[in-house]
């Protein structure tokens, strides 16, 4: 686990669920309404899946753009902010908090993982961590990001890279794990 805050979510068996009954009904909700909803829509009906991300309590400012085929668990703990964009088949496995900053890109099928386990707790207790990109950032095509890791402002994360430690803003890593690679000049992305 990094740096940022983590929350145990206590269990008394490895069966039980972390999550209370309210919380696992509005789980189900959830898993009915974006298929059923969201996920045929054409791109152009973006308006319309935030709508929903809204109605399921996904906080968002501004205008991001969220792809019909991503796979969104739990958008009550996430943040998106103006011109985030969320590829085709990203996942956000929000079991804790993430927030997406202004103009960032999660390319098509990043994973965010929000949760792993205590190893140290025989019933394998959930641990959750918040994950946030930063503004401006690139987060490449199958790159996995772990719990608590904060990818910074301007930051390019390489495909297929593993993210397991937070990112110094205006970076570039690649690799599994992610390693640094280069320091990128902070020119016009920072306005575009």
């Amino acid at each position: 686990m990094n740096e940022m805050t983590s929350t145990v979510h206590s269990i008394e068996s490895r069966t039980a669920s972390p999550w209370t009954f309210p919380e696992r009904l509005r789980i189900l909700l959830w898993s009915i309404a974006w298929p059923v909803l969201c996920a045929w829509t054409p791109k152009p009906l973006n308006a319309w899946r935030l709508i929903w991300l809204r109605l399921f309590g996904c906080k968002i400012e501004g205008t991001p753009f969220v792809h019909q085929r991503a796979r969104i668990e739990m958008p009550w703990h996430i943040t998106l902010h103006d011109q985030s964009c969320v590829g085709d088949r990203a996942n956000l496995y929000a079991m804790g908090e993430i927030e997406l900053g202004r103009k960032c890109v999660v390319a098509q099928e990043v994973y965010l993982c929000t949760g792993t386990h205590d190893f140290n707790d025989p019933h394998l207790s959930l641990v959750t961590a918040k994950i946030t990109v930063g503004d401006n950032a690139f987060v490449g095509a199958r790159a996995f990001v772990l719990p608590g890791v904060h990818i910074g402002d301007g930051v390019i994360v390489g495909a297929c890279s593993l993210v397991t430690r937070s990112v110094k803003p205006w970076s570039v890593v690649a690799g599994s794990p992610a390693r640094f690679l280069r320091s990128r000049v902070r020119g016009n992305s920072e306005t575009l």
